[in-house]
């Protein structure tokens, strides 16, 4: 199956090592679960990922740069040729829900829910990476 990482998530990831958001990046890659990535939300990630304020202490953002990199070496790659916009109220939020829809993905997983609210139109589900976890699915 796959899913979208939200932006939000990996930031979480980087800030704390026993949040959800971490057990989802451990556990990659999955036999129950594949990121799905198109190159507008890789360079998302990168851009906001390599900013000082989102670096663990003593990682470098070349250091950074070569995770995103390990991340998008286990991802499924997905050309957008439909674009949805403006769909969400934030142009970044339709950049994933575009990936979403691409791929296939069932979930979206982010910490802001509420800002895809209106994702269930297309068939997906927005959950935080906590939620995501406790499906039965992905659940060991």
């Amino acid at each position: 199956m796959y899913i979208v990482l939200d932006t939000c998530a990996l930031v979480a990831a980087m800030r704390s090592r026993r949040g959800a958001s971490q057990q989802l990046l451990r556990r990659l890659p999955s036999p129950r679960f594949t990121p799905a990535l198109s190159v507008a939300l890789y360079v998302e990630w990168q851009a906001v990922l390599t900013r000082p304020e989102h670096l663990p202490p003593g990682m470098t953002a070349a250091q950074m740069q070569s995770f995103l990199r390990y991340l998008a070496s286990i991802a499924h790659l997905q050309d957008v040729h439909y674009l949805w916009r403006p769909f969400l109220r934030d142009p970044d939020d339709d950049m994933v829900l575009e990936c979403a829809v691409a791929s296939g993905s069932r979930y979206i997983v982010t910490h802001n829910v509420k800002d895809f609210r209106r994702s269930d139109q297309l068939g997906l589900k927005a959950l935080t990476p906590a939620d995501f976890l406790q499906l039965p699915e992905i659940s060991p």
